[in-house]
């Protein structure tokens, strides 16, 4: 009965009965998400260390794939190109003085095939122009990309102090190649999956305890809460994050309809439905954007839980809301399937999009590399506000050696609410060699996550 309640009083005196109405149900079938401790900073900066010198060591063979002699990186303190968050050691705060590194497809007369100078005199320019006279690079990349963050990190000022430093005739050799930091910031060296994994499971153990009984009270808490909690969470564990946790309520007032959805990352832009004012409520489908780093390392996740009314089990959940869920994991199984190496992020979204309408689904695609950062580097296969195509980042070419987060929404018509309801969902895939296929990471959502409330015990109205 929902209709006005004079008395309400729960079964609480039984552990027995408190052990079921409370039992844990995963989102994903076989799969109960543990938290995974971390190691101590120490181990974590030997492992990070150990990873990055992998990634180094490939530096020569990609400058000679894209045919560049040489690769020239300089940056000062706090104002850092953004490959070298990708090249400093696990210790290292910031770049120092002017932090230099030139890299080298193929030295001559046994020279190293890189270098490094943490200097704030002229002499890392004196060695510059000594190493580059016996080496006589024909092509010196520069990251100096005017739309890719990562091939575009060159500060301008720096820019002028190289050619200053080095001397004016080797500017005819500049050249740009954007694909050198991108594959270099992509490249996810093996020994980084397991850690990744455990990340992953920790990300989807913390959004399992928050959309539970354990933490939401109906009636009270509100979306900001719950996003506070999930902070409190990361950080009692040990682990950061690299955005705030968002939690929405998909359901009642303040929800984007489908035809603003595209909306949803960007809350200002409608009417917000984490307002303290409006606390979660029986009934209520919420949906959260989560995520969570470490070693060098971010996970992205997005979930969908509902809230049971009191006393119902999983066999009273909406069916619309269980084939709104359906839908968006046959929209995640389309563009997985469509991600094919060296296709470009916009052919994948054409494809991806043209098939999933021919099956009569519905929704967007805003897929993304992510790993060493949240955003990270690679191809964009579609955005919120760009279903089409997505200029230059769109244009770049799938990477096999990295991870990419499927991120995308379905919308689905619910009966029982007489509406569409978008259906977002988020999950990250490695590339599987053996397979020869994308993978997740961790799993994927298959079953909506469920609030539960103690059964009514006696309900008395006047």
């Amino acid at each position: 009965m929902r209709g006005p309640v004079l008395l309400l009083t729960y079964l609480v005196n039984s552990a027995a009965v408190l052990s079921t109405v409370c039992a844990y149900v995963g989102t994903a079938p076989g799969k109960i998400p543990q938290f995974q401790t971390l190691p101590s900073l120490r181990e974590q900066a030997e492992l990070v260390d150990g990873w990055t010198e992998e990634r180094k060591a490939l530096i020569p063979g990609l400058l000679r794939k894209y045919g560049i002699d040489a690769w020239l990186m300089s940056q000062r303190e706090y104002a850092e190109d953004t490959v070298f968050w990708a090249l400093k050691e696990a210790t290292q705060f910031s770049a120092r003085r002017r932090t230099t590194h030139l890299f080298l497809a193929d030295p001559v007369g046994g020279a190293p095939t890189s270098y490094s100078w943490i200097e704030n005199t002229d002499a890392v320019w004196t060695d510059l122009r000594k190493i580059l006279a016996a080496q006589q690079p024909r092509s010196i990349a520069l990251n100096t990309h005017p739309e890719i963050a990562f091939a575009g990190g060159l500060h301008a000022g720096e820019l002028d102090a190289v050619v200053k430093g080095i001397g004016e005739e080797w500017k005819d050799k500049f050249v740009l190649e954007p694909m050198l930091g991108v594959e270099v910031i992509a490249t996810m060296v093996k020994g980084r999956l397991p850690w990744y994994r455990k990340m992953m499971e920790t990300a989807w153990a913390i959004i399992e305890e928050g959309f539970s009984e354990k933490v939401i009270v109906p009636g009270k808490s509100t979306s900001w809460d719950i996003e506070w909690w999930m902070r409190e969470r990361i950080q009692s564990l040990n682990y950061t994050t690299w955005f705030q946790p968002s939690v929405f309520i998909l359901t009642g007032s303040g929800f984007p309809a489908a035809d603003d959805a595209s909306t949803m990352d960007d809350p200002s832009a409608m009417d917000d439905p984490r307002a303290p004012d409006r606390p979660i409520a029986y009934g209520d489908l919420i949906h959260t954007d989560f995520g969570v780093s470490a070693l060098s390392l971010n996970t992205d996740t997005q979930h969908i839980g509902y809230v049971l009314y009191p006393g119902e089990t999983e066999a009273d959940v909406p069916k619309g809301f269980v084939d709104g869920l359906k839908k968006v994991n046959r929209l995640q199984d389309i563009v997985k399937d469509n991600m094919k190496i060296g296709m470009t992020g916009n052919e994948i979204l054409k494809a991806a999009l043209e098939q999933a309408h021919s099956e009569g689904i519905e929704g967007k695609i805003y897929c993304h590399a992510t790993g060493e950062w949240g955003h990270s580097a690679g191809t964009v296969i579609g955005m919120t506000n760009l279903q089409d195509k997505v200029p230059v980042l769109g244009d770049l070419p799938l990477l096999k050696n990295t991870f990419y987060s499927i991120e995308l929404f379905a919308e689905h018509f619910v009966p029982e609410r007489n509406r569409t309801i978008v259906f977002p969902q988020e999950e990250d895939v490695y590339w599987d060699d053996a397979k020869n296929s994308w993978e997740w990471v961790y799993g994927r959502q298959e079953q909506l996550l469920l609030i539960r409330t103690p059964a009514e015990d006696t309900l008395t109205e006047l």
